[in-house]
């Protein structure tokens, strides 16, 4: 079965890896940032050897996020964001091909231990089944 493996950030995590810290988000020293892409290549090294790897990105700042939804009249509304008010986003996904629900967990609560600055916030590892064939919509 296929899973999507979700990791969160705040536009203030992204501030702290670009040198601007807050009191919420530590800045991230140039060790930091190695030990993570280290860490996660090395995750994405063993999920390919494993043949469990069907993609995985990383995304770009919430800075740099688009917003568009349907306007009253039939136009779209288009909006940068994000806001104040946002917290946390998605700032990086594995798709898996797993054989259990456990082993996906097992990959996440791996991802979850990725090395970070004391003091950085910790986000959950958001685990979503991928619906291959709509089944579970009608039931």
């Amino acid at each position: 079965m296929k899973y999507l493996v979700m990791v969160q950030a705040s536009q203030a995590d992204y501030d702290a890896m670009h040198g601007k810290g807050s009191e919420h988000s530590p800045v991230w020293s140039e060790k930091d940032l190695q030990a993570m892409f280290s860490f996660m290549e090395a995750v994405n090294n063993d999920l390919a050897e494993s043949g469990e790897l069907v993609d995985a990105q990383g995304l770009v700042e919430p800075a740099q996020t688009r917003f568009v939804s349907a306007g009253k009249d039939g136009r779209p509304v288009i909006s940068d964001g994000p806001y104040s008010e946002t917290k946390e986003l998605l700032c990086g996904y594995w798709v898996l091909d797993c054989e259990s629900l456990e082993r996906v967990t097992e990959i996440a609560a791996r991802v979850a231990q990725c090395p970070q600055p004391a003091g950085a916030p910790e986000y959950p590892v958001v685990i979503r089944p991928i619906d291959s064939g709509g089944d579970d919509l009608r039931t």
